[in-house]
């Protein structure tokens, strides 16, 4: 059986939704905002978006649909890390006919520049994950986000003059805090060879985007510094973040 007659048959089969997403083809639209947390996937429905349709509750990662000045426009939680991540955003892409996903995060600075507050907006990432081997490439695959979605976000920050940086990531299988042996070093190492900031999802994400020929985007707020262990309050937290949301918003 070809991969096309496999894709086929899968699409079908999930019509009606799928173990993790109860949606019906047409309930989510073609571009879909995801923040890992799902109650915030709710807060920006409720509070940014009209018409608002609730499309997802399986496993508590809701799901809405709704409008954004005259677009329509999905939001949906990701959960944590390169498995929920890649799960979700492998059905949304396959079985959901959504062709833009933009990720929505929060992230741990690298370097110096960045600073508690600012945004970070992904062009490619790296990883300690494992994920890409699903794939049996002879090599590292290093997935990148597509270039026109990255560029509409430059131009957006810039117009509403956001503190911003542009460049790769780490997307690390381990929350730093809880790694077995907590060391400076490894982190250090990502920071010189480039990487601005940590997160947990960036990398599959893009890498499924790749696969899928789909287009993907990550933004993220620098809740944490690294390098001067400032941390976001949370209030500054929620005016950040709110700043990252709509530049996602105006370029969905």
């Amino acid at each position: 059986m070809s991969t096309h007659e496999i894709r086929t048959k899968d699409v079908a089969r999930y019509r009606e939704g799928t173990p993790h997403n109860s949606a019906k083809i047409g309930d989510i639209a073609a571009t879909v905002l995801m923040p890992g947390d799902p109650l915030r996937a709710e807060r920006i429905a409720r509070t940014m978006l009209t018409e608002v349709k609730q499309f997802n509750a399986l496993r508590n990662m809701f799901g809405y649909t709704g409008n954004y000045m005259g677009k329509r426009v999905s939001v949906m939680g990701s959960g944590m890390g390169a498995p929920s991540m890649g799960i979700y955003s492998y059905e949304l892409y396959s079985f959901f006919d959504v062709e833009k996903i933009i990720r929505i995060g929060t992230c741990g600075g690298l370097t110096a520049e960045v600073e508690v507050g600012d945004l970070v907006i992904a062009m490619t990432a790296s990883t300690d994950s494992n994920y890409a081997h699903q794939y049996k490439l002879n090599g590292s695959f290093s997935p990148a986000a597509s270039y026109d979605l990255l560029e509409q976000a430059v131009s957006v920050a810039r117009a509403q003059n956001l503190s911003f940086h542009v460049g790769p990531v780490f997307s690390s299988d381990l929350f730093s805090l809880y790694s077995a042996l907590p060391s400076e070093e490894g982190w250090q190492r990502w920071g010189r060879m480039g990487c601005k900031a940590t997160d947990m999802e960036c990398y599959a994400l893009y890498c499924n985007a790749a696969w899928a020929n789909k287009k993907a985007l990550t933004l993220l707020t620098c809740s944490d510094s690294n390098i001067t262990h400032k941390e976001m309050s949370a209030e500054a937290r929620q005016n950040s973040l709110e700043s990252m949301i709509k530049v996602a918003l105006e370029i969905a």
